[in-house]
């Protein structure tokens, strides 16, 4: 029988966190409470598990100190952010410093679970999914060891870069949309008026074009982007 999947959720509303926890435990999830930022960051640096669900608005640390925390001391483990603030910047600064999703409160607790299942199914992919290296041109993208180089060069990459460059390499050549890149790299729908997309694709472009050739990002105007040697 498989071990069930252990989860820190550091939040400092004890309403919240109770209910939650007790929620995930139903869905056979183990979930150890934190409830101030510093003991978070401790616990997320010096124990494994399998998710992190991550307050922003935490005492002592903020959520986004601890996100940069735990990515600094090397941790991959993926992290949802919640957050009660609707502000664009807030959500992508999150996601800059190494959160992998973020959902705002109050949330559902079906969309929670959603979501959950997404970032579980990316970091523990199957064998076939794994074993597998994407190529264009001379970027080189190695779904097993996550390495990704350009020119023999390594490029250091945040998750989400990672997964959103390798559903363009995926789909080499065809002009991706806004909402197909949300399906299918974030997996749930969300705001399309956000300027995430945009975001991330130029965090790309200076990581994977600016120092080389030849360009591989393109934008379609009013349609969308491709990955696709010039």
């Amino acid at each position: 029988m498989e071990n069930p999947k252990k989860i820190l959720f550091v939040e400092d509303d004890k309403r919240i966190s109770d209910a939650t926890k007790k929620g995930l435990e139903k869905q056979s999830f183990t979930v150890e409470p934190a409830y101030d930022g510093f003991v978070g960051a401790r616990l997320a640096t010096t124990q494994p598990y399998d998710l992190i669900i991550l307050d922003i608005n935490l005492p002592l640390m903020n959520g986004f100190e601890v996100c940069k925390a735990i990515r600094q001391h090397g941790s991959t483990t993926p992290i949802l952010m919640l957050t009660a603030l609707g502000e664009i910047d807030d959500r992508v600064k999150g996601l800059d410093f190494g959160a992998d999703d973020y959902l705002i409160k109050p949330f559902d607790f079906r969309e929670l679970m959603a979501r959950i299942h997404a970032l579980l199914r990316r970091a523990n992919p199957t064998h076939d999914q794994a074993s597998e290296v994407l190529r264009e041109a001379n970027l080189e993208m190695n779904l097993v060891t996550k390495t990704v180089r350009r020119d023999n060069q390594p490029i250091d990459l945040t998750a989400r870069e990672f997964e959103l460059l390798e559903f363009l390499l995926r789909n080499k050549g065809r002009v991706l949309s806004k909402m197909d890149i949300i399906e299918h790299v974030w997996e749930l729908n969300f705001d399309t008026n956000t300027n995430v997309i945009e975001v991330f694709i130029n965090y790309l472009r200076k990581k994977i074009d600016r120092n080389f050739e030849p360009k591989l990002i393109h934008t379609k105007t009013g349609l969308g982007y491709y990955l696709k040697a010039d």
